[in-house]
């Protein structure tokens, strides 16, 4: 039985405009086109009578761009192209060929392109093309689900708009409130922020919703997270602040059932660019697993880092679960005398930061995360990624392993399997369309050289914890969330919601 999905009409996430007497499906350059109408089912019986069809555009092409096309060719200004030379990009990637000349034509953009594709060029060069032409308020708000993306977002905003005095501000828990109601005060051009922290300001403040009364871009990164139930009530309060004639531009490496609701439910001229359907890793990863027993995962993971100058891999991610795993591998693999760098969601918002920052600068070849740090981050010195816990969903899988052979680089991943993973390890094969090979290594070498010191770490590690308290303060953090997902009515939703994943990936 099909899913009837209710519209909210006061919870717009494309903007509405007058819509045509007629509904133009225009031949597209790779020879596809597809029109996605609203089923409808999706209209309550009570709504008024709706509009005129809504149609999307929808492209598919993961075709390489052709020699001959370049940045000049996409519409973009000429200080726009010697930006992107200086900043080394020679040509556009085909996500940036497709959406580019779409934003700037004023589409609303939905693009669906794998990790390290140069999705965040793809928009942020044509909002900074049109903000030169007229440069006032806050011009763009950026949504990102997490702290360390935002970061990494204002960034690249910063060295694409170098030529045209930028000014950008990030805004994200775990800073001042009152700075940053300030900053927004005096309306950057550009605001990048995570949905939570927005809605707080513009709920705590009445003057903050009049800054983004005149924006003209929205924009979803990672639109399958920030579109999660978790942000709903955040999401509900942004929009009421922007204009109804606002573009609205949604990029993601995975494609869910919420992004699917969108396009059905866009009113405006919408194109949606889809490099591949379903999930999908690059050629130039290796994937590779170990099956391991789960008592000896630390024997192996010291084994494996050690060998990293041998393998010649500059630097290496380590994705872990829970907040805990990541903790305590951290002091494990300390004590082992392996530089690292912990980042997790119960550290400071100052400690992540400086946790990133020494891992990007070099300064640790390390980085012990959860899966905080498996969306987006673009570090070009990352070499090998490490699954040691498999994750639960197989799109987290392809954002992990998505962190190494970026932009056309190689790379390798490895994932940790023990026997209560095999299930989930054939589910991401299944769905990604591959097997993974085996990582060759020697047991009897792996065991006899490293699994007393291991042993032994980990003894001082589990004490250096409980010393800490970090379990009772976990389970503080815990029971808070649970009871702010209760008090907005979000805990079945996220239950239910997680449920529908799996089903779906199953299929």
């Amino acid at each position: 039985m099909d899913e009837v999905i209710q519209v909210d009409r006061n919870f717009p996430l494309f903007s509405r405009k007058k819509p045509a007497a007629t509904t133009t499906v225009k031949s597209l350059p790779s020879g596809e086109t597809d029109v996605l109408s609203a089923p409808k089912s999706v209209i309550k019986e009570s709504d008024p009578a709706p509009a005129a069809p809504k149609s999307v555009l929808k492209e598919s092409d993961p075709n390489p761009t052709p020699a001959h096309v370049t940045f000049l060719n996409l519409g973009l200004d000429k200080w726009v192209v010697d930006t992107c030379k200086e900043l080394g990009m020679k040509q556009p990637t085909p996500v940036q060929r497709h959406c580019i000349p779409k934003i700037l034509a004023g589409q609303d953009v939905l693009g669906l392109a794998q990790t390290g594709s140069g999705k965040t060029a793809a928009f942020a060069l044509p909002i900074l093309q049109r903000l030169s032409k007229d440069p006032y308020g806050v011009f763009a708000l950026v949504l990102t689900p997490t702290r360390e993306l935002a970061y990494q977002l204002a960034e690249q905003f910063r060295a694409f708009g170098a030529g045209v005095n930028l000014r950008c501000t990030v805004i994200v828990g775990g800073m001042d409130m009152i700075n940053q109601a300030q900053t927004l005060m005096q309306r950057p051009h550009v605001v990048i922020a995570t949905p939570g922290r927005i809605k707080v300001l513009i709920e705590e403040n009445p003057d903050i919703s009049s800054v983004f009364s005149k924006t003209k871009f929205l924009v979803l990164d990672e639109a399958d997270r920030v579109l999660d139930v978790g942000f709903e009530r955040d999401l509900r309060v942004i929009f009421q602040c922007f204009p109804k004639n606002r573009q609205t531009l949604l990029f993601s490496a995975t494609m869910t059932s919420n992004l699917q609701t969108v396009l059905e439910l866009s009113a405006n001229k919408a194109y949606f660019y889809e490099a591949y359907e379903g999930f999908k890793t690059v050629e130039s990863l290796k994937q590779q697993y170990l099956f391991i027993p789960r008592n000896v995962k630390d024997v192996y993971l010291l084994h494996v880092l050690t060998k990293m100058e041998e393998m010649e891999i500059r630097s290496a991610i380590i994705f872990v679960s829970t907040c805990r795993s990541c903790e305590l591998l951290s002091l494990l693999l300390e004590e082992l005398e392996v530089e690292v760098a912990a980042l997790h969601s119960f550290k400071s918002q100052s400690l992540r930061l400086s946790a990133l920052h020494k891992f990007k600068s070099g300064q640790v070849p390390v980085l012990l995360a959860t899966d905080v740090a498996s969306r987006g981050l673009d570090i070009p010195t990352v070499d090998l990624v490490i699954n040691y816990d498999i994750p639960k969903y197989a799109r987290d899988y392809v954002h992990r392993v998505g962190r190494t052979a970026r932009a056309g680089r190689g790379g390798l991943a490895v994932s940790f399997v023990t026997q209560n993973e095999v299930d989930l390890i054939h589910e991401i094969e299944a769905v990604i369309g591959k097997q993974l090979d085996e990582f060759e290594c020697k047991e009897k070498e792996v065991l006899d050289n490293n699994i007393t010191r291991v042993y032994k770490a980990r003894r001082v590690a589990t004490m250096k914890m409980m010393d800490e308290g970090f379990d009772e303060k976990a389970q503080a953090r815990k029971a808070q969330k649970l009871k702010t997902l209760a008090e907005k009515g979000l805990l079945n939703k996220k239950r239910k919601k997680r449920k529908r994943e799996v089903k779906e990936g199953k299929n």
